[in-house]
């Protein structure tokens, strides 16, 4: 009895330490992107779509991906809310992504345009709390591909220690966790978080 409450003891504190190292790596900004042949941005927050974009027009990427689109959401629709404005020859190299309705969908939806593209290294935009699930899926079914983690830090991340900002670190970390025991394992992922799929 006494060695199962150190043993629960001994991996509280490991899930403890984890989850504040979690929140330090969660609320660091990008260095400066290298130069790579695609960006994939991934919605479902803010600043990722309009980072995508800013690192396309800057040259840090030829293509663009913006994973996890609606079915009726166009890229004027995303312009205007970002309140961008593109050249014809920008808008043209940048791909809504609509299947993907979850992470791993992300990541199948991301293998997929690169495959298409012939591309074998891309820029990764999503929040500091997303980045390392995101890229360890992309990862598990594109792994020839070269990623390069570029993190944004959302409005959330400026108060950490909210309420509910710990909430969403709490349910992101586990979400990290669960991810890495299935590549741990070797358990499959299947091919959810694609529409038809």
């Amino acid at each position: 009895m006494k060695r199962l409450f150190l043993t629960s003891l001994a991996l509280g504190g490991l899930w403890l330490a984890g989850f504040a190292w979690f929140i330090q790596d969660a609320s660091k900004a990008s260095a400066t992107a290298p130069v790579c042949d695609g960006i994939v941005a991934l919605t479902g927050g803010e600043q990722r779509v309009d980072t995508g974009i800013t690192l396309l027009r800057g040259g840090y990427g030829h293509l663009l991906l913006i994973s996890g689109v609606g079915p009726h959401v166009t890229l004027q629709h995303i312009l205007h809310l970002q309140q961008e404005s593109l050249s014809s020859p920008l808008a043209e190299r940048i791909t809504l992504g609509r299947r993907a309705t979850s992470t791993i969908g992300n990541a199948h939806e991301t293998a997929q345009w690169a495959r298409d593209n012939h591309l074998h290294r891309l820029l990764v935009v999503t929040a500091g709390y997303h980045i390392r699930r995101a890229v360890l899926e992309i990862h598990r079914v594109a792994p020839d591909l070269a990623l390069v983690p570029y993190p944004v830090v959302p409005l959330a991340l400026q108060a950490p220690l909210s309420r509910r900002t710990l909430f969403l670190m709490f349910r992101e970390y586990n979400k990290f966790l669960g991810a890495e025991i299935c590549v741990l394992t070797g358990l499959p992922d299947g091919r959810e978080g694609l529409d038809g799929a």
